[in-house]
């Protein structure tokens, strides 16, 4: 089939040059036999992938291609097939960039480009024409251009002027144009990486062997390297564990997940700052682009996105594992296989759920890259009208792989448009997983007894139209949304809150009356802390999640860099207050387990004890017993916690956790610390030091003030392995 293309392409390639400076020279697709047949025929194909319009057109337009005035990123300046791109090979890749389609695209356009560079004579426009107004707006496309690390040349054809010029009907479409600004051939959609290579090395080859080709370069000025290092870099996604207190970052930009006490302490960095992939130790684990994240006690399930993958983090044992994917874009629709043996396809979101079996005993997986929602089993379980399935099962819960926005008593016979958000509501009447359908503008429900899908808010009624968004308040398909990337569920109040994305803002719905409010954002992208809900400001936020019992969310705002806090009793917005003392640094770093802990006070009581003998593979039970000032209380709004460290002797703590919060002090806090089995060299006995932050209030209110102490544990370690625990008892009063 490749040689019978380049037949055509060959024959094509020599008769464009006769017609240098004609315009709009067209022949007709259905002229079979004609050296400018169209390709379509040459293969007998039932899908014409090679033309566009069903034309093979060669219009030699000079610089008509690119408008005056048209918006440029990562150039010194426009480009022109005059000066510029004359005697270049150049790929045109039609995409907006809310399209998943056109993010498989980019990484078959990275390989192309490490093959064949400028002065071979190749260059790699990226031509942006948006679905949505918000991604007319030039900043807005030059943001994700950074989130995707393009490093070529992009134009913001914001009115898709070149669009219509070229007939371009969809998103991606890649066109490929001669050296003179003869047009070539084009490919639609995405999965064409062969073809793109084979046409693109035989185009360079033919007019590097007819000398038409040249070696000058294309001036480029990358965006990203004015930029100054970030704490977060494009956040994706937020989730709490209340019971710890712990909040999950996805670090989306610096590829890695970060977890976080209720402070802003950063306990535990992995992956980053580049993208990678790879199982092991929290030090030398690796993500790409993660999104998707949920935290549960010491685990944390990660939608790496970009890797195609589904990974696990064990804080306690300090590895990271993959739970699902192959590590390369699957386009299987079905599933079925054991988690490594299934491919995926860019999971967007993760959730824990319950199918047939015990609680959180599998992964729902929003899986954007085929417009599906998957369950993942951890354990033996069963999804409705299903036989069980074994643990480590990846399958096709609902959906049926087309992109619409189709609603459906049965779950296979549904379709989803790139969905990207999930939170479940088990608790009855709802028993659903609610899901933000972002290329539909909807938020629909999947049943969890039955997996019908239903509308809830946004869209409308034709299955078909993915173009029914806007910015509305009301019920059902008359509320409007704009590409909604998160959705949280708060059990307590039976609420839905929505990160509309492209409207920057988060609404709520109440399932009962499927009415849809504006909570807060003022529908502009920005940056602006309050003064109310409705004053502040986001920019594209992503995820969010609840917290506090409902009473609190923590939201993804993406393009900001930020984790926000939404304070919905106050009716005030926050940053959430990650340090950049006590994070690892204010640049992405590779890191694993504790960070930095925060500088005592000088005020702070300091407690040396005497030495402790231990043996290794021993538990040390610190047993911390400490008392507030007489007619005083612990403050709620200001979690008091402990830190413990070992500072130069690391290795005696591993991976364990190393921070937690003080919520009750009427007894002892037992906090353990397991000693290796096997012991390094060291010159200096080695040391523990437990610290504690302590926030207490007047019981009867005002004035309220923060204590510190330290204590410092020496050990004499002996020689002898055994097991068992050794227990000191820490106390202080304030």
């Amino acid at each position: 089939a490749y040689q019978n293309l380049l037949k055509p392409l060959h024959h094509f390639l020599e008769f464009s040059k006769l017609f240098k400076g004609k315009v709009n020279l067209y022949a007709n697709t259905a002229t079979t036999g004609s050296f400018l047949t169209c390709m379509k025929c040459c293969i007998h194909s039932s899908e014409c992938h090679y033309t566009i319009g069903c034309k093979m057109v060669m219009i030699l337009f000079g610089n008509a291609y690119f408008s005056a005035g048209l918006e440029w990123l990562n150039t010194e300046g426009p480009l022109s097939f005059t000066r510029e791109l004359a005697g270049k090979v150049v790929v045109l890749d039609f995409f907006t960039y809310c399209c998943i389609n056109c993010i498989h695209i980019l990484p078959d356009l990275h390989q192309l480009e490490k093959k064949h560079s400028v002065k071979d004579g190749l260059v790699i426009v990226g031509v942006h024409s948006a679905k949505f107004p918000n991604e007319k707006v030039l900043q807005n496309v030059r943001s994700a251009v950074l989130r995707y690390n393009i490093t070529h040349p992009v134009v913001n054809d914001g009115d898709a002027r070149l669009w219509h010029e070229l007939e371009v009907t969809c998103w991606p479409t890649l066109v490929l144009i001669g050296p003179r600004g003869n047009l070539l051939f084009s490919l639609v959609g995405e999965g064409h990486r062969e073809r793109l290579a084979l046409f693109t090395n035989t185009s360079l080859r033919h007019y590097r062997d007819k000398v038409l080709l040249s070696d000058h370069l294309v001036g480029t000025k990358l965006y990203r390297d004015s930029l100054p290092p970030s704490l977060l870099s494009f956040p994706g996604k937020v989730a709490v564990d209340s019971s710890r207190k712990r909040l999950a970052i996805a670090d989306t930009g610096h590829h890695r997940v970060l977890v976080v006490s209720s402070i802003g302490l950063v306990l535990y960095s992995i992956g980053g700052p580049e993208s990678g992939r790879k199982d092991g130790n929290l030090d030398e684990a690796t993500f790409c682009s993660p999104q998707g994240i949920v935290i549960k006690g010491d685990t944390v399930f990660v939608a790496d996105t970009e890797n195609h993958l589904i990974r696990k983090i064990d804080l306690l044992e300090g590895q990271v594992s993959t739970l699902a994917g192959v590590g390369l874009q699957g386009t299987d629709m079905e599933g079925g296989a054991m988690g490594p043996q299934q491919p995926i396809s860019s999971p967007w979101d993760v959730a824990l759920g319950t199918a047939g079996g015990e609680e959180d005993n599998m992964l729902w997986v929003a899986m954007a890259g085929t417009h599906q929602i998957w369950a993942l089993f951890l354990e033996n379980g069963k999804l409705p009208k299903r036989s069980e399935s074994k643990a480590g099962t990846c399958v096709r819960f609902a959906g049926s792989g087309n992109e619409e926005n189709r609603n459906n008593a049965y779950p296979q016979k549904a379709g989803f448009a790139q969905p990207s958000g999930l939170a479940p509501a088990p608790e009855e009447p709802w028993g659903c997983l609610y899901v933000a359908d972002s290329e539909s503008s909807t938020v629909r429900s999947l049943a969890l007894k039955d997996g019908a899908v239903k509308l809830l808010v946004g869209g409308e009624r034709d299955p078909l139209n993915l173009f029914a968004f806007g910015d509305v308040d009301g019920k059902g398909v008359d509320a409007k949304l704009q590409h909604p990337l998160g959705v949280a569920w708060a059990p307590d109040q039976g609420l839905l809150y929505v990160a509309d994305s492209y409207n920057h803002k988060i609404k709520v719905v109440d399932p009962k009356t499927r009415q849809c409010l504006v909570v807060a954002g003022t529908g502009e992208a920005g940056d602006v802390l309050g003064p109310g809900l409705t004053e502040s400001s986001f920019n594209e936020p992503g995820g969010l999640c609840v917290g506090e019992g409902g009473r609190v969310l923590y939201v993804a705002d993406t393009n900001n860099h930020h984790i926000k806090v939404l304070d919905l009793d106050t009716k005030t917005v926050s940053l959430f207050p990650i340090s950049v003392e006590d994070a690892v640094d204010s640049a992405p770093t590779k890191s694993s387990g504790p960070c930095k802990v925060p500088k005592l006070p000088k005020s702070a009581s300091r407690v040396k004890m005497p030495p402790l003998a231990v043996s290794p593979g021993q538990t040390v039970n610190l047993e911390l017993v400490l008392s507030l000032p007489e007619g005083t209380k612990l403050t709620e709004d200001a979690p008091s916690f402990w830190t413990l460290s070992a500072e130069g002797n690391e290795w005696l703590l591993g991976n364990q956790v190393v921070t937690g919060d003080i919520t009750n002090l009427s007894q002892p806090l037992s906090i353990p610390a397991i000693l290796p089995a096997v012991l390094k060299a060291t010159e200096a006995s080695p040391s523990l030091t437990l610290s504690v932050w302590v926030y207490c209030c007047l019981a009867g209110g005002g004035a309220c003030m923060m204590k510190a102490a330290s204590f410092t544990q020496p050990l004499q370690i002996g020689s002898t392995p055994r097991n068992g625990s050794v227990t000191v008892t820490l106390a202080h009063a304030f």
